[in-house]
């Protein structure tokens, strides 16, 4: 007998879709996050956001990440729930010594890629990032628009036009 499919209704992995645009990304880790129960029921559901955050240390060494939007779950029963409260990102020593190092001497940034279930743990990934200027964007920009323009070329010259 066939194993029962998954429902596909649930969200795989939230993405930061700006991440690529906006910087040039550095090395990457993958971090444990530390959610409440209503909160990994939303994510599983896919209501949350992760653009605009961030992830930064605290005075301690801990790393925390900083507005990621996880929405309320509709059936929670907390009454006093923030949607993007800081949460404490779980990585081991050398990583969280090698983090701190880029932002505070190489003034770098710390960004989410991407949030996902691994193996039933919500896991992020983060990257070291350092920030694009605007004519780097608009170069990207051009490579993209070229790259598609010669894909188009070749898949019409291809059907024989």
């Amino acid at each position: 007998m066939a194993k029962p499919t998954k429902d596909s209704s649930c969200v795989r992995e939230i993405r930061n879709k700006r991440a690529a645009h906006d910087y040039f990304i550095g090395e990457t880790f993958e971090a444990g996050i530390v959610l409440i129960g209503c909160e990994v029921k939303s994510l599983r559901s896919g209501h949350s956001q992760i653009i605009d955050s961030f992830v930064r240390p605290n005075r301690s060494g801990e790393l925390f990440l900083y507005n990621a939007n996880i929405a309320e779950y509709k059936f929670h029963t907390l009454t006093d729930y923030k949607n993007t409260r800081p949460r404490k990102l779980l990585l081991h020593g050398n990583e969280i010594r090698k983090i701190i190092i880029a932002i505070e001497r190489e003034k770098m940034t710390v960004i989410p890629l991407k949030m996902f279930f691994k193996h039933g743990l919500a896991k992020v990934s983060i990257a070291i990032c350092r920030s694009k200027k605007l004519f780097d964007k608009r170069e990207t920009l051009k490579k993209k628009e070229a790259l598609r323009e010669a894909e188009k070329a070749m898949s019409s010259r291809m059907r024989g036009n």
